[in-house]
């Protein structure tokens, strides 16, 4: 293999802080607030940046995708936002911030004890962060040159994985590279993988009810913490998807007619690599779909281009496999190459960010319904605000960052059709917007009963107000004729009469659901004399509700 990319897509959820005030800033203020202390920068690249950085590749880059979506991207230029009086970089102008850390030039791996060490260079290692949105997706991407094609089935499986599934019988991390090191420029070690310290995972669990993210994944994340360590952060995360990361790979190989279907279906489907015996991961029958259903064959011809170059996609992970002997296939301007970085990223990004949300968006129902108690005022009170914020933050993702197509060429959109196919887009959206719907429509129907039971309350206290009001003004009469007494006699009789009347009212309020029934049993002409004069008793009756 002449050349090898890898890029990981970590979607995380953000949530606050323990105690702390709501802020109405998105949490990258909080990394452009910390200065120095953070090793994050947020990157202005060729759109806000200077404008001869801007190079054919981004120009593509852009032009691929449908207006609305290059608004999601991109946001407004730089002359719009000086015709409207506002400074580049504004929070206004793209829903979309970037922050890229660069103290990491590389990474050493082992993937298995006793193999030799590979070192990856670090391309560049990202945080993108959502207005309005409290998701962040970390994107670390990296390469190096002449691996072997095993070795790069086990970097595509063993790399991406938050923490250890589990432990071999030796002590050893199932299913995780053996070593893990972060490299500065000079090749010091900035932060190891503690993978293979089973008790300090296990005790965590233990104690936490939530995993234990590995020490090389929690250095690169900070200052953002996990939410479930005892690390003080202010920006804190959690998991919200499968532990194991989404992955994109690009492979230059020397002739990829020579791989054979295993090789494809365990590239494909990240199995790792096959041992010298190496046959199907699966059995024939799951696979016998597997070129229709994972494979992006348009250019897999000898012509062309960039000849013998195939696309595969399981959603989780997506993989081009080409030609090294192909220019355009390894041009980083306008080949293949660059549409993996640039076009191929973004849409891999959209999809994965489309899910994070609906699932954040599922979680905090969840909790929200936690903290419900309904026998607590204060309490459902929340619980309405919760859900009514949810709905609103609901509509606003729908019509700022959901679309089911984002480009009219032909191989983005169908690479794109194939992650959201994949990751079962359509059916998570439906789902989350019902169960949002159900939750809202819930919250109508009570209010229009606590308003239906307060009209009735009402119209009691009228009917039973209308009989003294009636009797005491029939014809005018008065029955008291104080007209010419004194006025302290005056004050005293509209203080007597204030006070009964307001105690009337208020008795009557706390008696009205009964008397409601009184009146509905007055109004049943199948109830008998009895039977009214039973509900009548009832209103004064202890304990009759």
């Amino acid at each position: 293999m002449q050349h090898f990319r890898q890029a990981l897509l970590w979607p995380l959820r953000l949530v606050p802080a323990p105690g702390a005030a709501p802020s109405h800033h998105g949490p990258w203020h909080v990394l452009r607030d910390m200065g120095e202390a953070s090793p994050w920068r947020e990157e202005v690249d060729e759109y806000t940046g200077d404008s001869g950085r801007f190079h054919e590749r981004h120009y593509n880059e852009f032009v691929s995708f449908l207006p609305y979506v290059q608004r999601f991207l991109y946001g407004e230029g730089r002359s719009r936002e000086q015709a409207h009086g506002t400074a580049a970089g504004n929070d206004g102008d793209s829903p979309m911030r970037v922050f890229r850390r660069r103290d990491i030039a590389s990474v050493r791996l082992v993937a298995r004890p006793g193999e030799a060490p590979i070192t990856l260079d670090v391309i560049h290692c990202d945080l993108y962060f959502f207005f309005d949105i409290d998701v962040v997706l970390l994107n670390l991407e990296v390469g190096t040159d002449h691996l072997s094609l095993a070795q790069a089935q086990d970097l595509l499986y063993r790399f991406g994985r938050a923490y250890p599934s589990g432990w071999e019988p030796d002590g050893a991390a199932l299913h995780c590279m053996t070593s893990v090191e972060w490299l500065d420029v000079e090749g010091r070690v900035l932060a190891a993988s503690d993978a293979q310290q089973r008790d300090a995972f296990l005790s965590h669990v233990a104690q936490h009810r939530a995993p234990r993210i590995a020490a090389h994944w929690a250095y690169l994340m900070q200052p953002l913490v996990s939410d479930h360590s005892d690390d003080p952060g202010v920006l804190r995360y959690r998991q919200i998807e499968y532990y194991r990361m989404p992955v994109m790979a690009y492979l230059s190989l020397d002739d990829p007619r020579r791989l054979t279907r295993d090789d494809f279906v365990r590239l494909a489907l990240v199995t790792g690599a096959g041992g010298a015996d190496a046959h199907l991961p699966y059995a024939e029958h799951h696979l016998a779909d597997f070129e229709h259903k994972y494979c992006y064959d348009r250019f897999w011809v000898n012509a062309g281009a960039a000849p013998n170059t195939r696309y595969l996609c399981n959603g989780h992970a997506l993989i081009v496999v080409g030609d090294a002997r192909s220019e355009f296939f390894c041009c980083r301007d306008r080949g293949v190459l660059a549409q993996f970085r640039h076009q191929h990223f973004l849409l891999f990004l959209i999809a994965h960010f489309q899910k994070a949300s609906l699932l954040m968006f599922s979680d905090q129902l969840v909790e929200a319904l936690k903290k419900l108690d309904i026998r607590s005022t204060p309490s459902v009170k929340q619980f309405k605000r919760a859900i009514r914020a949810s709905f609103e933050r609901f509509l606003r993702f729908t019509h700022r960052y959901w679309f089911h197509e984002i480009s009219e060429q032909a191989q983005v959109r169908a690479l794109s059709h194939m992650c959201a196919t994949h990751l079962r887009l359509d059916p998570l959206y439906d789902e989350v917007k019902a169960r949002i719907a159900d939750m809202n429509t819930y919250l109508d129907a009570d209010s229009l009963r606590r308003q239906a039971s307060t009209v009735v309350r009402l119209t009691v206290v009228t009917l039973f107000g209308l009989i003294g009001t009636v009797t005491t003004g029939f014809l005018g009469m008065n029955l008291l004729a104080e007209a010419e007494a004194p006025l302290w006699r005056k004050a005293i009789w509209f203080g007597v009469v204030f006070v009964l009347t307001t105690w009337l009212t208020i008795y009557t309020m706390v008696k009205s659901q009964r008397l409601s029934d009184f009146i509905d049993a007055l109004s049943n002409d199948r109830l008998s004399f009895r039977g009214k004069m039973a509900a009548l008793v009832r209103v004064w009756r202890a304990g009759s509700d």
